[in-house]
């Protein structure tokens, strides 16, 4: 908080102008992931128009995700030291100019270089924009990032149905007219910029700085814990991933739904990881994070694993329910990552963010790979034992204390 923030401690005012930047953020990431998520919502559309394998639509995923995987934890070291207040803005530019690129592109290559900007305005988005909603949270950090997180899972739900409703119906052109997002984003992200320099200049602010310290990720209580969330991180992703880009593939192929129906099928599944994202974070200030890790990773277990032989109904119904348990995760890890390695919040944020958009970026190729020489549904099946690397949570230290009330 600013020193006029810290003047007016509890008051209303205080509170609405802290919850006001919460709210922006959280809407600008909605803005951000509605224009990610129209990228793998719209292969269907591009694999007709072009004859592409699934290995090639995995490769325009590759480039996307991997832009972000590897920028991200570069970009959150940088802010550490050097925060800059106004990159968020300039990181929507990037997303604007791939998303226009996107609707125009005609080769797979254009479709990779488009795909690449628009993860590279997500890299420069997410750590900054994380570190302020911590800033922004008042000690309630499971809350400040499930809700900033919360709108970029709502923004990953609204890209299937926007594409089922206008791109399908207008073709890849119409991506164009969603450049109004992008310009919305950098507004808003303007503002929330000014708040930042505004809160960077505050005098009680530099001083928590300078006396913040650093851990050091040499330390083995500390690599340790991060080597196991890493590879939470990377069951979560892979399998995430299998129902985010291929769940559409699936339901057409196994049941042979329309295009449209397998749209709506993933909008539901994005949707429930939305609720999920939401309540993780409140209930892990509550009892925990590694409790709410335990939960959301292992718990899905079971539904992931009837789910490959489960009927269309079942199975969309199981697809909910893995969506609101798996998502209550990303946020517990990442507050309990920097709680584990204080004074490196960007660096933390960006090196998840950045794990998790390589993780899938990867995955994707891979599953693409896999599917091509196998089918959809074994992928389904080899996918839904990844859960179970959850058992590797006994092994993370307890580093927060419980709240109660």
């Amino acid at each position: 908080m600013s020193q006029s923030d810290h003047a007016h401690a509890g008051s209303p005012a205080a509170e609405k102008a802290v919850m006001g930047i919460l709210w922006a953020l959280s809407l600008s990431h909605l803005l951000n992931d509605t224009i990610q998520s129209l990228i793998p919502a719209i292969y269907p559309v591009l694999k007709t128009s072009y004859g592409f394998s699934y290995a090639q639509i995995g490769l325009i995923t590759f480039a996307f995700q991997m832009t972000g995987s590897i920028l991200q934890p570069l970009v959150g070291l940088y802010t550490d030291r050097r925060p800059k207040p106004y990159s968020l803005a300039i990181g929507m530019g990037f997303t604007l100019t791939g998303l226009l690129l996107l609707s125009r592109a005609e080769t797979l290559p254009v479709m990779m270089m488009s795909a690449a900007m628009v993860g590279m305005g997500s890299a420069v988005f997410h750590p900054e924009a994380s570190r302020i909603a911590r800033l922004a949270s008042g000690g309630q950090h499971g809350f400040a990032q499930s809700l900033f997180q919360v709108g970029g899972n709502l923004g990953s739900s609204l890209g299937p149905a926007l594409a089922a409703a206008v791109v399908v119906a207008h073709g890849q052109s119409s991506i164009a007219w969603f450049s109004g997002i992008a310009f919305l984003g950098i507004y808003v992200l303007s503002r929330v910029g000014t708040w930042y320099q505004a809160h960077l200049n505050d005098p009680v602010a530099q001083a928590a700085k300078r006396a913040e310290k650093r851990a050091s990720f040499r330390d083995r209580r500390v690599a340790g814990p991060l080597a196991i969330l890493i590879v939470l991180v990377f069951s979560k992703y892979i399998y995430l991933v299998s129902l985010s880009n291929y769940y559409t593939f699936y339901l057409i192929d196994r049941f042979h739904v329309t295009v449209p129906q397998s749209q709506w099928c993933l909008f539901a599944f994005l949707f429930a990881v939305a609720a999920g994202t939401f309540i993780g974070g409140p209930v892990g200030d509550r009892i925990g994070r590694k409790r709410v890790i335990w939960i959301s990773i292992l718990g899905i277990a079971p539904f992931t694993l009837v789910l490959p032989y489960a009927s269309l109904p079942v199975a969309i119904a199981l697809t909910v329910v893995i969506g609101v348990v798996m998502a209550s995760a990303f946020s517990a890890i990442i507050v309990y990552a920097q709680a584990l390695v204080p004074g490196n919040v960007g660096l933390i944020a960006g090196l998840f963010f950045g794990l998790a958009f390589g993780v899938a970026g990867v995955g994707s190729a891979l599953l693409g790979w896999l599917a091509d020489h196998t089918s959809i549904i074994f992928v389904f099946k080899v996918c839904a034992w990844l859960p179970l690397l959850g058992l590797l949570t006994a092994f993370l230290p307890e580093v927060e204390p419980r709240r109660r009330g």
